[in-house]
């Protein structure tokens, strides 16, 4: 028996699966509540799923998702993923770095080495920091992406030594163009195997979708400069390894990703290109996230299980002050309404509606990636979030509107249930008046059509947008 003072509130529980997954049905939350908070949090980060997707289906009945031909293919699939994993505290980090670490199919045409990017991202994400940008530097999508395959010892490209230092790690301010140089000496010789061909290949499969070809890390001796190299005030025959473990030591690596955690995980910042101009929101809680990656040894997971314990992630002051991102509103909304059927086709029409809201998985815009907050909302996306969230949950044929049926609804206690299966939703009092307002008309009464209607209202709230 659990006692009364050890159960945790349902809606700390509902922020938590919230920020650390894509929110929680009724179900979830009600089962984690009977844990401690601290309980709560282990059991969300330690537990992962194994086969979230029924492989052996999607190969019979949806080829196209199996061996991921193109763009939607391969996003779909993920989507499919972070919709169906019964732990889904991978998928949400996987997003974390991809949003980081932007790599896209728009240039690399393949989408199995997009999908297995993810993959090293469920892999290492939650590892160690640095043995991630190792991983990362060697994963050939990201080679390709950033053309190091480019990066010779007599004629350096220095696309990926730039981006690993302004973008990946330490922020723009916080290292010299000297070092830029440097750094991209070490990584040279850091390319794919059959590099000609694969080159080839890669821009023939816009034209012939077919028979695609895994790319495979090379380290090429004979083309990597062993020569001394001067990067950020330390000196020696540097690879690619001893620059990133420089990388990782600095205090100015241990900000900008603290930065990132917290407008991911925390609460919207401004923009990453007005980071070297701007104050963070909140430099105390910046400041407990870089301690805990040097006490932690770099190691994610463990910086985030402090900081999800921490009351810079419990306050209600931070409940609500995220802008949920277009994957993560699709996928919350897709979850609460049952998951999808196997085969279908609106695992592609939710990849769909993720990137005209914006956010297109596998596919960013630009090596900046997504800036998040404010920058998700616009006209027409507004437009194609609120249509996505009441045609998914609103629909009468989805298992939200019989598990409402299923608990003896009236016009009392109607609307208490809607907010109680959409994850414990917590509505600001003048949402609820207005609601309420639209139940006590005469005209409303409890049938499927006016419920369907009840949870369109809700999930058109500003509320149900946030996070």
């Amino acid at each position: 028996m659990v006692s009364i003072e050890s159960k945790t509130n349902k809606k700390e529980i509902s922020h938590l699966l919230k920020r650390a997954g894509f929110g929680g049905s009724k179900k979830d939350i009600d089962l984690l509540s009977n844990k401690t908070y601290y309980e709560a949090v282990d059991y969300v980060l330690d537990n992962v799923d194994e086969n979230p997707v029924p492989i052996d289906l999607i190969r019979r009945y949806q080829i196209d998702l199996s061996d991921v031909r193109s763009v939607f293919s391969s996003g779909s699939y993920w989507m499919y993923r972070m919709a169906h994993s019964k732990f889904p505290f991978e998928e949400k980090i996987a997003l974390f770095w991809h949003r980081l670490f932007a790599t896209g199919q728009n240039k690399l045409i393949q989408g199995k080495v997009m999908t297995s990017q993810i993959e090293m991202f469920r892999e290492h994400g939650l590892g160690s920091f640095e043995n991630l940008l190792i991983e990362l530097s060697k994963n050939p999508a990201m080679i390709m992406w950033l053309d190091n395959q480019d990066n010779h010892k007599n004629n350096i490209n220095e696309n990926y030594g730039r981006e690993i230092l302004e973008l990946f790690s330490m922020g723009a301010g916080n290292y010299s163009e000297e070092d830029i140089k440097e750094c991209s000496r070490a990584f040279t010789g850091w390319t794919i195997e059959n590099m000609p061909y694969m080159a080839i290949k890669m821009r023939n499969n816009t034209a012939r979708p077919y028979n695609y070809v895994a790319w495979q890390f090379k380290f090429d001796k004979d083309d990597h400069d062993f020569g001394i190299k001067e990067f950020l005030g330390e000196k020696g025959d540097f690879n690619g390894e001893d620059i990133i473990r420089i990388i990782c030591s600095q205090k100015a690596t241990a900000i900008y990703l603290a930065r990132h955690i917290y407008h991911f995980f925390i609460q919207d910042e401004s923009p990453v290109p007005q980071w070297p101009h701007t104050k963070a929101v909140d430099d105390k809680a910046i400041n407990f996230i870089v301690n805990s990656y040097f006490k932690n040894s770099y190691n994610i997971k463990e910086v985030l299980r402090e900081l999800f314990k921490s009351q810079y992630f419990r306050s209600e002051k931070i409940y609500n002050k995220r802008i949920k991102s277009p994957s993560e509103l699709v996928v919350n909304s897709v979850r609460l309404s049952g998951g999808f059927d196997i085969p279908s086709e609106e695992v592609y029409k939710a990849t769909m509606s993720s990137a005209l809201m914006g956010q297109p998985l596998l596919n960013p815009t630009s090596v900046e990636g997504w800036q998040g907050g404010e920058e998700w909302i616009n006209t027409g996306s507004v437009i194609e979030r609120i249509n996505f969230c009441s045609n998914v949950l609103g629909s009468p044929e989805k298992k939200i509107i019989s598990k409402i049926f299923s608990r003896n609804a009236n016009k009392t206690n109607i609307l208490s249930f809607c907010c109680e299966e959409l994850g414990y939703l917590d509505l600001h009092e003048t949402t609820i008046k207005e609601l309420e307002n639209y139940i006590n008309e005469d005209e409303f009464i409890i049938n499927s059509e006016n419920v369907s209607i009840l949870i369109k209202l809700i999930v058109s709230s500003r509320e149900f947008q946030m996070v």
